[in-house]
């Protein structure tokens, strides 16, 4: 079979990236209504939510394992076809084991495709990573969006129904299926195989860190920030558009950082100067709430962002091959989920221990500083900048 022309390949990694999000996020605006509907309590309700990013997390390992089994194009093949089957199986979703089960079979399959797409992007677009991967970024954000704006829509117009509203998103899966089918299947290297994920490299320890530091903050404040500001007098419809600014800006940041890395090479003062900003705003947030929340809430949202699409591309250029960039995006996801799905609990735990929001904004802030000195250890490797430039 012929290689794969590149605007089919570009096409292929956009509909997979899309495909990650909303089986997670489109929960989120029926989530009030569903649980009513089926008399859950919201900690049953909430593992619609919780469980995948866990597993996004715990399956992360397996997949360079089944990259090298099955081969990495039919592995994302396969991973779509399970995220469609359970956004499929959600019209039959009146019951928390359905709905449970099947945001585990989400869950999983993101957890082993997102790693792979990371080695995909080393592999076929080695020459434009920063442009790539900006794509690849901003069509992950893309999908968690719409995800949350169009369902309830999506629901209405179907009638009310909202297993059909959440059964919707396997449309694009089922799409996006058909276009990876067609892509040929590529075998990894055989002394690639026998190689587990990097452990006891003390930089990718720093990769996965940081990683966990900035997942740990963006679910924290997806999980608080409506409070935050509601808490200090803020109407819910004004602290939901404030969290809205949060969230859609960080469409074009998530497109432009990675490129801008890659253009000017010093990705790590980037970083670095984004953990900054998501710093002073944290501050801003904890000590002075009301001063311009809608643009300290956009700003946070492009340094965010910024961090979250830029620590995405480390692991293309920290490792060498397809499969060692499927490998390190695999320590970095296993470390970074299983550690940030703590960090929206205690946020609330510190909420009620000290009274109000304040000190674990302050704690937030910590991190986010943290996370810019940690950025600065991450400059770029000499020997692995001389290889790619040979």
């Amino acid at each position: 079979m012929k290689n794969p022309s590149r605007w089919l390949l570009m096409l292929a990694l956009v509909l997979a990236a899309i495909n990650l999000r909303p089986g997670i996020t489109s929960f989120a605006p029926l989530i009030e209504r569903i649980a009513e509907e089926l008399s859950l309590s919201r900690s049953v309700i909430s593992l619609t939510t919780a469980l995948p990013v866990l597993l996004m997390g715990l399956l992360a390992p397996l997949a360079p394992r089944l990259a090298v089994r099955f081969g990495l194009e039919r592995t994302i093949s396969l991973c779509l076809g399970l995220i469609g089957l359970a956004l499929l199986l959600r019209l039959f979703g009146k019951n928390a084991p359905v709905l449970i089960g099947t945001a585990a079979m989400v869950g999983a399959g993101i957890a082993v495709a997102g790693p792979l797409l990371s080695g995909f992007i080393k592999r076929y677009f080695l020459e434009q990573m920063g442009k790539t991967a900006a794509y690849y970024s901003l069509s992950m954000a893309v999908g968690g969006t719409i995800g949350v704006v169009l369902t309830a829509p999506a629901a209405e117009w179907l009638g009310q129904r909202w297993t059909w509203g959440l059964a919707l998103w396997a449309i694009p899966a089922v799409l996006a299926l058909l276009i990876w089918w067609r892509l040929p299947n590529q075998p990894e290297p055989a002394v690639e195989s026998r190689t587990g994920l990097p452990w006891r490299e003390p930089r990718a320890w720093l990769v996965s860190i940081y990683f966990a530091l900035q997942a740990g903050l963006f679910y924290a404040l997806a999980t608080w920030l409506v409070a935050r500001y509601h808490e200090v007098g803020f109407s819910l419809l004004q602290s939901n558009a404030f969290f809205s600014g949060f969230m859609l800006i960080g469409l074009p940041s998530a497109f432009i950082m990675p490129w801008l890395a890659q253009r000017f090479g010093r990705r790590h003062l980037l970083m670095a100067c984004c953990g900054v900003l998501a710093t002073v705003c944290l501050l801003l947030i904890a000590w002075l709430p009301q001063v311009n929340p809608l643009l300290v809430c956009m700003l946070l949202g492009i340094a965010l962002n910024g961090t979250f699409s830029m620590s995405l591309v480390l692991p293309m250029y920290e490792a060498s091959t397809p499969l060692a960039v499927s490998r390190l995006t695999a320590m970095m996801l296993c470390t970074g989920y299983c550690l940030a799905c703590f960090t929206p609990v205690l946020t609330g735990l510190g909420r009620d221990i000290a009274g109000d929001y304040r000190e674990p904004f302050l704690v937030l802030a910590t991190m986010s500083a943290a996370m810019s000195l940690l950025a600065l250890r991450l400059a770029p490797r000499r020997d692995l900048a001389a290889a790619s430039t040979r």
